[in-house]
């Protein structure tokens, strides 16, 4: 009787190709040839973990980093679940689109190793979008912590800026905690909020709201427009409270409905205002730099850690360590100096 690997052996379709070895330069050329299948394999190559893999998407982003004094414009999209991201980010998505622009939709979701992630639904809902052929929609997995987005989100933009996409849309489910990775990786930050100020400023926290460079009130049609006019009243006054930021920009408050369209095109003209008084104030190429310095730490300690307790004798002995830790026979100051002395002799 044959076992399981004899089945194996004697039946072809069961035997697993090997996955050919990537050529970093030669799929640079073809990404940025514009070749979207070759983007979805790089992207795949950054987000893989195995040692190879890591050393090839190194290789791959060296390849294709850019002197462009233009850079990609990176616009994030963030708020509470029900505010309407998914909806805004395919009206403005087919608004840019329609005049004449390409654009990569980023998706950040911190609960995705519970829920299975937003990008699925939001894929649905935004089927005009997902079927244009100037569109590229991609998840930005989190491999359940935020380091996952702290390495692969950056990279995934550096890549679609080398396809030739204009414009890079990040949307995040809108916790708090992805706010402060994706501001490290966008250029201008939109928060979009409900009508119901009254509770919305009750509720919204105050660091959300420090990092957003304009703030928009959806769903802002019919019925609900009295009450988007009077949250946009109350967000005004309440971010006088606020430091002003970098350059004098105060962050507007303005209306829109991506239901129906309205005030996308104000929106937009918005965003550009920003950019243009970053980039005249030079506060444009500041915040890059802070953002390069954000994710070479962010880097530097993942690399730290896949080091000392994700590889080899140091795995087994990281575990050891821990679970020690949980019994509460030791220190995890003490536990994390043992780990570093002895991987240091």
């Amino acid at each position: 009787m044959a076992d399981a690997s004899d089945e194996h052996r004697l039946n072809p379709r069961l035997r697993r190709s090997p996955r050919p070895v990537i050529d970093p330069a030669a799929l640079a050329r073809s990404i940025r040839a514009g070749d979207r299948v070759a983007l979805a394999q790089g992207i795949t190559l950054i987000e893989s973990e195995k040692p190879e893999d890591w050393e090839r998407g190194a290789e791959l982003l060296q390849a294709l980093r850019s002197e462009d004094p233009q850079p990609v414009l990176r616009v994030g999209i963030s708020g509470t679940p029900g505010v309407g991201k998914s909806t805004f980010v395919e009206a403005i998505g087919n608004w840019l689109i329609d005049r004449g622009q390409r654009v990569a939709v980023l998706a950040v979701d911190p609960s995705s190793e519970r829920t299975g992630g937003s990008i699925l639904g939001d894929k649905t809902r935004m089927e005009r979008l997902a079927g244009r052929p100037e569109a590229f929609i991609r998840p930005s997995p989190t491999a359940g912590y935020l380091g996952g987005v702290a390495r692969a989100s950056r990279e995934t933009a550096q890549l679609c800026a080398a396809a030739g996409y204009d414009c890079i849309l990040v949307e995040t489910v809108g916790v708090g905690q992805s706010e402060t990775a994706v501001a490290q990786l966008v250029d201008c930050f939109l928060l979009l909020l409900q009508p119901g100020a009254g509770d919305e400023l009750q509720g919204i926290k105050r660091g959300i709201v420090e990092m957003a460079d304009i703030l928009l009130i959806n769903k802002a049609e019919g019925e609900n427009r009295p009450a988007a006019e009077r949250a946009r009243s109350e967000y005004r006054n309440a971010l006088h409270l606020f430091p002003p930021q970098p350059g004098g920009w105060s962050p507007p408050v303005a209306l829109v409905s991506a239901r129906t369209g309205e005030g996308i095109e104000e929106s937009w003209s918005l965003v550009e205002d920003f950019h243009r008084q970053a980039s005249e104030t030079g506060n444009f190429v500041l915040k890059r730099r802070e953002q390069a310095r954000y994710w070479l730490d962010a880097q530097l300690r993942e690399a730290i850690y896949r080091r000392f307790a994700r590889t080899g004798t140091g795995r087994d002995r990281f575990e050891e360590l821990e679970a020690a830790v949980l019994a509460g026979e030791l220190a995890t100051r003490l536990a994390v100096m043992r780990l570093l002395n002895e991987r240091e002799t």
